[in-house]
């Protein structure tokens, strides 16, 4: 009768031959197949969002233990690049990238923080670096290291285009208490309507960026990740110095 014959039964139920077999094994590849696809930018995110509550403070008060913490990240990214699965292989390159982020960060905040003319020059101490990783195995985290310059960049523009570059030194150099009340006085200056539109641009400007490199190969969706968290951190850190400046991690 229709309906009552399938592949290898007559009764009608499922076969339990191993064609079946295969389909029911073949199903649960699928998540992790998924979940690689997210992997690399999710951590990607991790890292661009971390270091502004972890490195922050740690830089602050403890700018060598910073710099020290470098050896044994560097040593862990080059033996995840060097691991024969694939995915940890990008893990590490991944890292290397991250490692010469936090190094940056760490040379000047620790010890240019007075300083923001030279906050860029500074970070973009790895450019040439990244620049030529762009050809090579180490595209992921060249791509890391610049989507974090650039963001690095954009913010540092803002910050002279709003007009609050003469207030970085001031409260950087001021007492705890006093610096407070600048970093909440500063933030409240971006609180005007031309500030607020040269911001919304710039994240927009970002957004549509980050939009097209996502579709690119896992290094453009590493750098779409790492510009769309640096909109994430620059709007976190401004609430937190408007509302809780000792959450901001500059003071």
């Amino acid at each position: 009768m229709i309906g009552l014959s399938t592949s290898g039964s007559t009764s009608g139920f499922p076969t339990r031959g191993p064609q079946a077999r295969v389909a029911t094994t073949a199903l649960p590849t699928r998540f992790p197949l998924r979940l690689s696809i997210w992997l690399l930018p999710g951590i990607a995110t991790l890292l661009t969002v971390g270091p502004v509550f972890l490195q922050a403070p740690l830089v602050r008060w403890a700018p060598m233990v910073s710099a020290l913490v470098t050896v044994p990240l560097v040593l862990l990214a080059l033996a995840a690049a060097r691991h024969p699965d694939p995915q940890r292989q990008q893990l590490g390159i991944l890292l290397v990238g991250f490692a010469g982020s936090w190094v940056g960060g760490t040379l000047f905040w620790g010890w240019g923080r007075e300083h923001p003319v030279l906050h860029l020059p500074i970070e973009a101490f790895a450019l040439p670096l990244a620049i030529g990783g762009l050809r090579t195995r180490w595209r992921i985290g060249a791509s890391f290291y610049l989507a974090s310059l650039l963001g690095t960049a954009l913010t540092d523009g803002m910050i002279a285009l709003t007009g609050l570059m003469p207030l970085w030194p001031p409260i950087v150099q001021a007492a705890p208490e006093t610096a407070l009340t600048l970093l909440q006085e500063a933030a409240r200056s971006l609180l005007h309507p031309l500030s607020l539109l040269a911001l919304g641009l710039t994240a927009v400007w970002i957004g549509q960026l980050a939009w097209r490199l996502k579709g690119k190969d896992e290094a453009g969706q590493v750098a779409a990740a790492t510009l769309a968290s640096t909109v994430l951190v620059d709007g976190v850190f401004l609430g937190a110095a408007l509302l809780a400046p000792r959450l901001s991690g500059l003071i």
